[in-house]
């Protein structure tokens, strides 16, 4: 029989873990914010409580998780650095709270940007019929946050999420049901284009964030990504461009006239997508978009009429 640990717990129990965690976090070089991000979405503590302390006189506290496991995922976010995401199973993007774990990246705030190029892409088009109807695709869709922000954006468009990982889907199936866009999304399993051979031509857009990362480069980056984000979705090959060079040469054949090409990329491989797009010779008004920090990071085009 499996042991059921108590979910409620003392507002003086928790404000002692608080301490703790934060004293801990400062000492493993770990912002202390994050401990009250957890308490936020773990324990449903708002930001004033925990600024004035006032829960600390809350006889009891209903908790996601028992203090005995938030306790034991916190050790493991300090000596394994276990992402504070998967800690709480869930992570904001946009407007929306996504569900995560460990078979899904966790959704930058970066990537919001894509949904807004999509649409600004759509306004700059004289498509018939316009862009924002018919078939969209996520490709390599993850938690599916891409989908979800593109069904959200595009009422009048059918959204389709692919996925390699049947995990994967699962979560992207899951935010899709819980934010109610279950019956706006398609799920297929496969690689890239392979499940939607069917609608092939049919497509207004897709939009990817696939893996662009260097093989090299993946064991260089920050101990929570490295050693717990999905390898899958981060390793773009040798140069990291494997799954960019293919979606340049497939994706052509899937959209129709007009349509639009966008992806998201990593700083220095601005040019070689340009290029690449231009000599596949599909493509017109291509163009490089940066990400709020200033970086060259999402590549966009159109399949040409």
């Amino acid at each position: 029989m499996v042991e059921q640990r108590p979910r409620v717990v003392s507002g003086i129990e928790l404000w002692r873990w608080r301490n703790q965690a934060m004293q801990a976090a400062i000492a493993n070089d770990i912002s202390p914010y994050e401990v009250d991000w957890l308490l936020q979405e773990i324990a449903g503590l708002d930001r004033l409580a925990l600024c004035l302390e006032s829960f600390k006189d809350l006889s009891g506290i209903p908790m996601a998780m028992s203090l005995i496991d938030l306790e034991e995922l916190w050790q493991r976010r300090l000596r394994d650095r276990l992402p504070a995401q998967y800690i709480a199973g869930i992570t904001p993007w946009r407007q929306f709270k996504l569900m995560v774990s460990s078979a899904v990246l966790i959704p930058r705030p970066e990537t919001e940007c894509l949904i807004d190029l999509a649409v600004a892409a759509i306004s700059q088009s004289e498509a018939i019929p316009p862009l924002d109807q018919g078939h969209w695709v996520d490709l390599g869709t993850g938690s599916g946050a891409i989908a979800i922000g593109l069904a959200d954006a595009l009422p009048k468009a059918t959204i389709h999420a692919v996925d390699y990982s049947t995990a994967a889907l699962e979560i992207a199936q899951a935010n899709a049901q819980n934010l109610g866009f279950a019956e706006r999304i398609h799920f297929a399993q496969g690689s890239w284009w392979e499940p939607l051979t069917s609608l092939k031509g049919q497509f207004s857009a897709m939009v990817s964030n696939p893996p662009y990362i260097p093989t090299e480069t993946v064991a260089t980056l920050e101990p929570e990504v490295m050693k717990h984000e999905p390898h899958l979705a981060l390793d773009g090959g040798a140069d990291g461009l494997d799954d960019i060079r293919h979606l340049i040469e497939v994706s052509s054949s899937y959209l129709r006239p007009g349509g639009v090409w966008l992806i998201e990329m990593m700083l220095g491989q601005a040019d070689t997508v340009r290029e690449l797009l231009q000599n596949q010779g599909s493509y017109c008004n291509i163009q490089i978009h940066s990400d709020l920090e200033g970086i060259e990071r999402f590549a966009l085009a159109y399949v040409n009429p």
